[in-house]
């Protein structure tokens, strides 16, 4: 490693270091006042807290390092760029290319690690943190955690379904299979898909069954009707968890290859899969973009103006991912590009940026 390289990754570490700190505490600052009413209510303890906020910390720096990088490549070569090192630099015949290859390859660097902690950290942290909020601290052993092939008892029946879509309100492949005293099956129905609307699960159709000890009795199908099941797309849900958050690509392929396998859309898995992949990548995509941008402001480029433009273009870039995906979501848009949607559009917009810079 050269003199240069040395220099600039020195720079480029300690700004990204301050930035992503100061971004991680921000985050944690503003999720504690979103909580902490319901941590108070509930009667939380010390430790509690601690370790709720604690095991958010990689689930958040996931989020926020994108915006690290950018601001470390924005504030290094504004550095450079404003005490004339920069100038000196191409006087010695070192090409832009020389100078920023030691920060993208530290931007790729940073977006491997990510991608790691995003298959192997960060889903066993969500579901930690999940466990503390929702049965230490609230007490709720009703709290589903799983997605597909779920089994509950409910007094003498006993439900499956195949899949929950909590965020979407919806359940798929619902069987309830209903129980005399004697446990044996007295009646099933099968209803395909229901949807809660006005605090109750509706179905357009059902299939309702009834057995006796010789077999099948009865057999009818029924359209439109309430089904009589007692939890709500909250009791699935779990809170603090978005996009499927506790679960890496591996789990989330295996599940959406299963469900298709088996006759169900598994369009948002298949979404939140290719997102685990794009996601971290984003460092990189920001690294770079930070290049053109300090290329433009040259001397101008500070510790305030650096701030503000990297909390302004995460924030642009948050709003297309989020809107990218919704789309994805509702099959808009194919899986892979509602996922990598955000990435194509700023590395792009970074590529015009550095048509059009001087430097």
């Amino acid at each position: 490693m050269t003199l240069i390289s040395r220099y600039l990754l020195r720079s480029f570490v300690r700004v990204f270091g301050l930035a992503l700190a100061a971004f991680i505490g921000l985050y944690l600052l503003v999720d504690f006042f979103e909580r902490v009413d319901n941590f108070i209510e509930h009667g939380a303890a010390a430790h509690h807290y601690l370790r709720y906020f604690t095991l958010k910390i990689p689930f958040i720096a996931l989020q926020v390092a994108p915006l690290a990088c950018l601001l470390g490549v924005f504030m290094t070569l504004g550095g450079l760029s404003r005490h004339s090192e920069l100038t000196a630099m191409h006087s010695a015949g070192i090409s832009l290319l020389r100078i920023t290859r030691p920060l993208l390859l530290t931007g790729l660097l940073v977006s491997l690690l990510a991608l790691a902690a995003a298959e192997y950290v960060v889903p066993a942290c969500v579901k930690q943190a999940n466990i503390i909020y929702n049965t230490e601290v609230r007490g709720d052993p009703s709290v589903i955690v799983q997605r597909s092939r779920i089994w509950i008892r409910d007094g003498r029946r006993i439900v499956n379904i195949r899949l929950v879509e909590a965020d979407a309100g919806e359940l798929r492949g619902l069987s309830l299979f209903k129980l005399d005293q004697d446990f044996k099956l007295v009646g099933r129905s099968d209803i395909p898909r229901a949807t809660f609307i006005d605090r109750a699960w509706k179905t357009d159709f059902l299939i309702e069954r009834e057995f006796d000890d010789q077999g099948l009795t009865a057999s009818r199908l029924l359209y439109d009707r309430t089904v009589d099941f007692h939890l709500t797309p909250d009791d699935f849900h779990l809170p603090g968890g978005r996009r499927n958050d506790d679960l890496g690509f591996r789990e989330l392929r295996r599940l959406a290859t299963r469900l298709r396998a088996e006759g169900y859309d598994p369009i948002r898995f298949e979404v939140d899969m290719h997102a685990r992949l794009a996601t971290p990548l984003s460092s990189l995509v920001m690294a770079f973009l930070g290049i053109p941008f300090a290329l433009r402001k040259g001397r101008s480029s500070g510790l305030a103006l650096g701030i503000a433009m990297s909390v302004m273009i995460g924030v642009a870039y948050f709003i297309v991912q989020a809107i990218a995906l919704a789309f994805g979501y509702s099959s808009a848009l194919p899986p892979i590009l509602a996922a990598w949607f955000a990435n194509l559009l700023f590395l792009l917009f970074g590529c015009w940026l550095f048509l059009g810079s001087e430097s």
